[in-house]
C-alpha cells in the first residue's frame, strides 16, 4: 500500500471530530483529490456520511474485532485513491482493557499500525494557551503515534485564537487550522448517534457548508503533506458470504450492515438482492438467505406491522430456508415489538420474542460470540466478534438460544439471541470471525 493516510481524532469524544472529518472530505473532494474515507471502531453511521461527503463508500478499521490481516485488507480498498482520511471513535487511546484480535479498539492502534500521522481536533472553549498542555500531552504518550498537528474547534474570537496558537507554538505543536463556534454546523442526533444520512433533507448543502468552511479556515495543503503511506501488504481477505444469493433487507428502518461484510460477501461472487420492508417489498423468492440488518424498526414499528407483503414472503421463506436477524432485524422476527409510547406492534412471529423500546435501557460493547447453532453457511461451533449496541429490552423469550457470548473480559453476556426452525436473530452485530 503506497496510499498516504492520516486520522482524525481527539482527546474526547464531542470535540468536533466527525465535522472536521466531514468538511475535509467535501473539501478534498472538491479539490480534485480521490479521497477514501475509512471509521476506526464500530460505527455503522458515520460511513454513510462519509460516503455522502466524498462519494466514496467508507469501511471500518476496528483492532479489536479485526486481526491484522483483516485490517491491512480493508484498508487495502483505497489502493486507488490519492489520499486516505480516517476518523477515529472517542478519545485517541479510548478502548477496552481486554486485548482483542488485533489491539485493544482504540484509534491510536489503527494509527499504530498503518503508520498514519494523527490530526488531533481540539475543542478550545473555556480555554487558550492551556490546550498546548493538551496537546504535548497526547504528542508524548505513545512514541509510535505521531501527532501532525491540530484543527482547534469551537473558537470564540480572533484574541482566543492568538492565544492558543501562541500556546501550541511554545510547545512545538503545528496548528493546521481553527474553526469558529458554528451552531448551523451541528447535525441531528437520535438515541443512537446521529440521524441517519439517507434521513436528512438538505445533507449535501450541509455538507457544502463544512467543506467550505474548512477551505476558509484549514490548510488543506499542509493537511495533505502530513499524510503518510503506509507499510503493509494486504493479502488476506473480507469475509466470506454466510450463503450464495442473499436478499437484504436496505432502507431507513435497516441499514447497520458493516460495509466490508457486503463487500466481501460480492467479491466472493455471492449475489445481493436488497429489498425494502418499509415500501412492503418481499424478499427474492429465489434467496438462499434472508439478512435483517439493524437499523430503526422502533421508529417504524406501525409500518412494518402493516407491510403484510414483506411479512408474508418472510414467513413463506423460513418454511425451508434460513432468515437472520440482527439486532433491529431480530426483533422484527419476534412476535411483538413495543414502541417507545408503549404500544405493542405484531411483528413476523417467527421467533418468540417480545421486545420494549419503552423501558429504554443502553445495552453496549464488544462480544465474542460461539455459535450454538447454523446461521446458513456459518456453523455451528463458529467464533465471532463483534458488538451489541441498543437500548431495548427483551420482555418475552422462549426459543433456545443462538449463541454463547461474552464481553471483551471474557464476562458472559445474557442476551444469548435465539432460533426457532430456519429463524434466528439476536442482538449480536458481526465484524468477524474470531
Amino acid at each position: 500500500m503506497t496510499v498516504p493516510g492520516l486520522l482524525v481524532s481527539a482527546p474526547a469524544s464531542g470535540t468536533g471530530k466527525t465535522t472536521v472529518t466531514l468538511g475535509l472530505l467535501r473539501a478534498l473532494r472538491d479539490a480534485g483529490v480521490t479521497v477514501q474515507p475509512l471509521k476506526c471502531g464500530p460505527d455503522y453511521i458515520d460511513p454513510a456520511f462519509h460516503r455522502a461527503a466524498c462519494g466514496r463508500p467508507s469501511f471500518n478499521l476496528d483492532s479489536w474485532a479485526m486481526d491484522g490481516a483483516l485490517l491491512d485488507r480493508v484498508a487495502a480498498e483505497a489502493g486507488d485513491a490519492d489520499m486516505i482520511v480516517a476518523e477515529g471513535a472517542m478519545g485517541l487511546f479510548d478502548g477496552v482493557a481486554g486485548r482483542g484480535a488485533a489491539g485493544h479498539g482504540t484509534a491510536a492502534d489503527v494509527a499504530r499500525r498503518m503508520g498514519w500521522p494523527v490530526l488531533l481536533v481540539l475543542d478550545i472553549s473555556g480555554q487558550a494557551q492551556s490546550c498546548a498542555a493538551t496537546a504535548l500531552g497526547f504528542a508524548r504518550f505513545d512514541p509510535d503515534v505521531t501527532i501532525a498537528g491540530v484543527i482547534l474547534n469551537r473558537v470564540a474570537s480572533p484574541r482566543h485564537e492568538r492565544l492558543a496558537r501562541a500556546g501550541l507554538a511554545a510547545a512545538g505543536i503545528a496548528v493546521f487550522g481553527a474553526l469558529p463556534r458554528h451552531a448551523d454546523l451541528s447535525l441531528p442526533e437520535r438515541h443512537l448517534g446521529l440521524v441517519q444520512a439517507g434521513e436528512q433533507e438538505g445533507l449535501d448543502q450541509a455538507l457544502e457548508r463544512h467543506g467550505a468552511l474548512m477551505r476558509e479556515r484549514v490548510d488543506l495543503a499542509a493537511v495533505r503533506d502530513a499524510a503518510r503511506a503506509h507499510g503493509v501488504r494486504a493479502g488476506g481477505r473480507l469475509p466470506d458470504p454466510p450463503a450464495q444469493r442473499i436478499a437484504v433487507a436496505k432502507d431507513v428502518a435497516f441499514s447497520f450492515l458493516y460495509p466490508h461484510l457486503l463487500e466481501g460477501w460480492r467479491q466472493a461472487g455471492a449475489q445481493i438482492m436488497p429489498f425494502s420492508p418499509l415500501a412492503d417489498e418481499a424478499p427474492a423468492d429465489d434467496a438462499d438467505l434472508i439478512w435483517l440488518p439493524g437499523g430503526y424498526p422502533e421508529l417504524h414499528a406501525g409500518t412494518i406491522a402493516g407491510a403484510q407483503h414483506f411479512l408474508t414472503g418472510l414467513r413463506r421463506h423460513a418454511e425451508d430456508r434460513p432468515v437472520h436477524g440482527e439486532c433491529g432485524g431480530y426483533m422484527v422476527l419476534g412476535d411483538a415489538l413495543i414502541d417507545r409510547d408503549g404500544t405493542a406492534h405484531r411483528m413476523a412471529g417467527l421467533l418468540g420474542l417480545v421486545t420494549s423500546h419503552a423501558d429504554r435501557r443502553l445495552h453496549l460493547g464488544y462480544r465474542r460470540a460461539e455459535l450454538l447453532a447454523p446461521v446458513a453457511g456459518l456453523r455451528a461451533g463458529t467464533m465471532l466478534r463483534g458488538h451489541e449496541f441498543h437500548y431495548s429490552t427483551i420482555v418475552g423469550q422462549d426459543d433456545a438460544p443462538l449463541m454463547r457470548v461474552s464481553d471483551a473480559d471474557g464476562a458472559a453476556v445474557a442476551e444469548t439471541g435465539s432460533r426457532r426452525g430456519w429463524a434466528s436473530g439476536s442482538f449480536f452485530h458481526m465484524i468477524a470471525s474470531a
